[in-house]
C-alpha cells in the first residue's frame, strides 16, 4: 500500500510509517492511498463474522491490516485491541447503533475517555505514534488546533506516553466551559495548551504555517494529530463499516449516514469507505450556519473568504475544511495539478468554483454526496423533541445531524445513520436552553469542572507560537 499526495503531479510514493508522524505532505497537500483497497461481496460477508465474533478490535485490526504493509499484521491487531477496550471506552460494544425513529438511527461514538467522536481516531493514533517512535527510538511534539473536541481527544489519548508532547490551540473563548475544562485541566508534563485570540480557522492556519517550514519542522520534530494526519480518517473508516454491518442482514443492502460536518473530515472517512466498495446510499453532509460545504454541494462555489462565526454547534464553526482536499481530488479523478492550484492558490485568494464542470454534476450519483444546514433555533427545537418525544438526549452537533437527515428521509431508500459528535453533557447551556434542564455531570466525568487551569494565552502569531514551543521543548530536555 502506497500514498500519494493530493499535489503532487509525480504521484512519489511513501508508506504508512513514512507519513504517520508528519501530517501535511512536503507540498503542503494531505495524503491518501494510491489506490483504495476493495471491499467485495465475499470479503464484507467475511466481516461479518469478524465484528460478530471478535468485536470492534477485531474489525478495526482487519480494516487497518488493509491500508498499512509497513508494520506487522499481528503488530497492527495488538494495538487495535490496545485502542479499543474497556474501560478506555465505556462500553463493550465500542460503537453502539440505537434507532431514533422510524428510518434514522444513532451511531454511538461517544463512548471514550473524552465523550466525542475525536475518541474513536485518537486512542488509536496514541498506539501507533509511540510504537513508531519507540522503533525509531525517536521524540514528537504535536502541534494541533481544535474547535471543541480534537484538543481534549488528542491529549487524553497522548497523555503520559513516553517521548510525545502536545502543543494544542484553541479559539479564545470560543469552546464551552466543560470542552475548556477538559483540556485545560490536565496536568501533564507532556500537555501545553495555547488559547489563541482569534477563531478556529487561525489557530488551523497557525498549524498549517508552523508545519510549512521545513527547517522548524524537522529540527522540532512537528507533527499532527489533526484530521490532516491520514491515520485518523484510517481509523474513522472503521465505525462506517461496523454500522453498516449491523443494520443490515445482506451485502446488498444499503445504508445512509447524516454527518455533522465542520473540517470534512469525520463525513470524509465514509467517503474512503464507500470508494473501498461499502454499500453506502447517501453521505448527508449536516452543516450549521456556517454553511460554506453546504453552500459548495448545492452551488458548486467554494467560498472560504468569511469569518466562522460562533454557533451553538461549536466543533463545526470552521469555514475553512481542511479534509475537503481529499474529496476534490477524487472528484476530479486525482488529478494533482489541479488541486494544487485550487488549494494552493484559488483557496488562498477566497475560494473557487466548479459549478457547470462535468464533475460537479457527478457529485451525487457517483459519490452520494448531498447537503443541508440548520440553525440556532432548529437544533433547540430538535434537542427539544428528541428529549421529550424520542426519550433520547442528543448534543447540538448531532442535533445538526438529525435535524438534516429528517429533510432527506422521505426521499432515501435506505436507512439513514446519524453519527454522533459527543454526549449532552459537553454542551450544557445549549441543552438547558433547549430543554429547560442542564445534564447532570455524573460518573466518570464527575468532578471535571472543579480541576485547576493550565493555559497559555496567546497573540494569532505563527511566531509567537514557534517560540513557546522551543521554549518548553528546552526545558523538558533539561
Amino acid at each position: 500500500m502506497d500514498y500519494i499526495s493530493t499535489r503532487d503531479t509525480d504521484a512519489k510514493p511513501y508508506k504508512f510509517c513514512d507519513i504517520l508522524l508528519g501530517g501535511l505532505a512536503p507540498d503542503g497537500g494531505l495524503y491518501l492511498p494510491a489506490d483504495y483497497p476493495s471491499l467485495d461481496d465475499a470479503e464484507l460477508t467475511r466481516l461479518r463474522g469478524v465484528l460478530a465474533e471478535g468485536g470492534y478490535a477485531a474489525l478495526a485490526g482487519e480494516i487497518i491490516c488493509k491500508f498499512i504493509d509497513d508494520i506487522e499484521p499481528v503488530k497492527l491487531m495488538e494495538l487495535a485491541r490496545n485502542a479499543y477496550r474497556t474501560p478506555v471506552f465505556s462500553e463493550e460494544e465500542i460503537v453502539p447503533v440505537t434507532q431514533l425513529e422510524d428510518g434514522i438511527f444513532i451511531g454511538r461514538l461517544s463512548m471514550g475517555p473524552t465523550a466525542a467522536f475525536k475518541d474513536m481516531a485518537m486512542q488509536l493514533l496514541g498506539e501507533f505514534f509511540e510504537y513508531e517512535l519507540d522503533r525509531r527510538k525517536e521524540t514528537l511534539n504535536i502541534l494541533g488546533a481544535t474547535s471543541g473536541d480534537t484538543g481534549s481527544a488528542a491529549e487524553y489519548a497522548m497523555r503520559g506516553r513516553h517521548g510525545i508532547s502536545v502543543f494544542m490551540l484553541t479559539p479564545k473563548g470560543r469552546m464551552t466551559p466543560f470542552q475548556q475544562a477538559q483540556m485545560f485541566g490536565l496536568a501533564d508534563d507532556n500537555i501545553f495548551n495555547i488559547a489563541l485570540d482569534g477563531v478556529f480557522d487561525d489557530c488551523q492556519d497557525v498549524v498549517k504555517a508552523v508545519s510549512a517550514d521545513a527547517e522548524f519542522k524537522r529540527k522540532w520534530r512537528i507533527g499532527a494529530v489533526n484530521s490532516i494526519n491520514w491515520a485518523r480518517l484510517l481509523a474513522q473508516v472503521v465505525y462506517y463499516i461496523s454500522c453498516w454491518i449491523k443494520l443490515t442482514d445482506s451485502n446488498d443492502q444499503k445504508v445512509s449516514f447524516s454527518v455533522p460536518t465542520g473540517n470534512f473530515g469525520d463525513i470524509c472517512a465514509g467517503h474512503v469507505a464507500r470508494q473501498m466498495g461499502l454499500p453506502i446510499d447517501r453521505l448527508i453532509v449536516a452543516t450549521n450556519e456556517n454553511n460554506v460545504l453546504e453552500e459548495f454541494f448545492a452551488t458548486g462555489s467554494y467560498n472560504v473568504d468569511r469569518t466562522a462565526e460562533k454557533t451553538s454547534s461549536p466543533s463545526m464553526d470552521i469555514s475553512k475544511a481542511s479534509n475537503f482536499e481529499r474529496f476534490i481530488f477524487d472528484l476530479l479523478g486525482r488529478d494533482a495539478a489541479r488541486v494544487k492550484e485550487l488549494f494552493g492558490t484559488r483557496v488562498k485568494q477566497g475560494g473557487f468554483s466548479l459549478a457547470g464542470e462535468e464533475a460537479f454534476d457527478r457529485i451525487e450519483t457517483d459519490f452520494g454526496f448531498v447537503a443541508g444546514q440548520s440553525t440556532h433555533a432548529n437544533r433547540l427545537e430538535t434537542i427539544r423533541q428528541c428529549a421529550a418525544d424520542l426519550n433520547t438526549l442528543i448534543d447540538p452537533h448531532t442535533a445538526d445531524g438529525v435535524f438534516v437527515a429528517r429533510k432527506f428521509k422521505d426521499t432515501t431508500e435506505s436507512p439513514i445513520v446519524c453519527l454522533e459528535t459527543a454526549l449532552p453533557v459537553k454542551f450544557a447551556e445549549t441543552i438547558e436552553e433547549a430543554t429547560g434542564t442542564s445534564p447532570e455531570i455524573t460518573g466518570r466525568f464527575e468532578g471535571t469542572m472543579d480541576q485547576p487551569r493550565r493555559v497559555t494565552d496567546m497573540p494569532n502569531d505563527a511566531e509567537a507560537v514557534k517560540s513557546f514551543i522551543v521554549e518548553r521543548v528546552t526545558a523538558l530536555r533539561s
